[in-house]
């Protein structure tokens, strides 16, 4: 049998209309003779009833843990039971599984559990009858059966996982936007969905700060290479994401992608005869990791230690390296731009061509940082979208100018 997996968020089923229109696409999956297995996020947003964030409300600000879990997991049931109903009044029988229920065993990580093994069996005997698999998104359990949730965004990584253990001819990843997008379109003039990107492109954009797929999800994908199609729910039309992308070097740049309310750190070393530099670069490394920290766009070199923080976590570097021989600069409200294309490997003349859209706009570079296929630069937060739309229309990536 075709398998193919559709995912839809919980956008995507909020209402009746979006769930019959969710549900005409399953069964044209059936009509065309493929074997189609669902996954459902929770219905809605919050503040309504059954969204997660509302959800967890209900519990107010109690730790990560099995209790946590096992009430978050509640949404992604009640939508599953809805939809598999509504799906089998309309001659399509379905049953709604849990995600261990699925075959899709996790770690111990509550809040943030990691996939360790997904059984295909339990899915391939619904699919033997006949009867169309829908699974609760962004959920497994542990070895000894403890209901675990996969962090946010888990419904996609829940997605690509079971269409890699079912050998699924594609996954399809249904969303309130017609595909992957060469910027926010409420920010930027010009931008539009993109046909095709390759799989390293869409690890990038995801990592990045582009929605419409979790960065998790992506890297799995990508990984395993599971073939994948990022659609409209409306349009049914979308982006789709494998190695056949075609690659333009007088195009290299394939999207931009931004992340907000990151603070800018700076930390230099205190001047003294007996300073070891590496030994208080690893310091500082190190005490940001215990605390749990996420930093990113890191570069250590002679002139100290540089990274970016969520503006949310930057009360906590400075108390973490106190006690260090160190000068510590912090500037707040900042964005992080990145500049993503498999077309930019080996092409020369990228990076100036970022440098001088940016500067021609008037815009200040902080930080850069840059990898294979992706450029990084810092800016100020109020600055952001003068600097997108710059870079955007420096690498022609509006509608008109993008072969794609």
């Amino acid at each position: 049998m075709n398998v193919v997996v559709l995912k839809f968020g919980g956008s995507s089923l909020a209402t009746d209309e979006l769930r019959e229109i969710a549900a005409s696409r399953v069964v044209d999956v059936v009509r065309r003779g493929d074997s189609p297995v669902v996954v459902c996020s929770a219905i809605g947003r919050a503040p309504d009833p059954y969204a997660t964030d509302s959800l967890a409300a209900l519990l107010g600000p109690v730790r990560t843990g099995p209790n946590r879990d096992l009430l978050l997991a509640c949404g992604e049931a009640i939508s599953c039971a809805v939809f598999a109903e509504l799906l089998t009044s309309l001659g399509a029988p379905a049953q709604a599984m849990t995600g261990f229920q699925a075959g899709i065993t996790t770690d111990d990580e509550h809040g943030e559990a990691e996939i360790v093994d997904v059984d295909p069996e339990p899915v391939r005997a619904i699919l033997s009858r006949g009867v169309i698999p829908v699974i609760t998104g962004f959920q497994g359990a542990t070895r000894e059966r403890a209901t675990t949730t996969l962090g946010r965004g888990g419904s996609d990584l829940t997605a690509v996982a079971l269409g890699d253990a079912l050998g699924a001819e594609t996954v399809e990843i249904y969303t309130d936007v017609s595909g992957v997008m060469t910027a926010d379109p409420r920010r930027v003039a010009g931008a539009h969905p993109l046909g095709r990107v390759t799989q390293a492109e869409m690890v990038e954009l995801a990592g990045n700060g582009a929605k419409v797929m979790h960065h998790k999800a992506a890297e799995l994908a990508h990984a395993t290479r599971t073939p994948y199609v990022v659609k409209g729910l409306r349009s049914g039309v979308g982006t789709t994401i494998d190695d056949d992308a075609p690659r333009d070097a007088e195009r290299p740049v394939t999207g931009l992608t931004v992340l907000r309310d990151v603070t800018f750190c700076r930390i230099i070393q205190g001047l003294t005869e007996d300073a070891d530099r590496s030994e208080i670069d690893r310091d500082v490394l190190a005490r940001v990791a215990e605390r749990g920290i996420s930093i990113d766009m890191v570069n250590v070199n002679e002139s100290g230690v540089f990274f970016i923080v969520d503006d949310e976590h930057a009360d906590a570097i400075r108390p973490a390296l106190a006690d260090l021989n160190i000068a510590l600069r912090m500037r707040p409200h900042c964005a992080k731009i990145s500049v993503v294309g498999a077309g930019m490997r080996g092409t020369s003349g990228v990076i100036f061509r970022v440098v001088k859209a940016i500067t021609d706009a008037g815009v200040e570079i902080i930080h850069s940082t840059d990898s294979n296929i992706t450029i990084s630069i810092l800016v100020l937060t109020d600055q952001a979208q003068t600097a997108e739309q710059a870079l955007h229309d420096a690498f022609r990536l509006g509608r008109g100018a993008v072969a794609r």
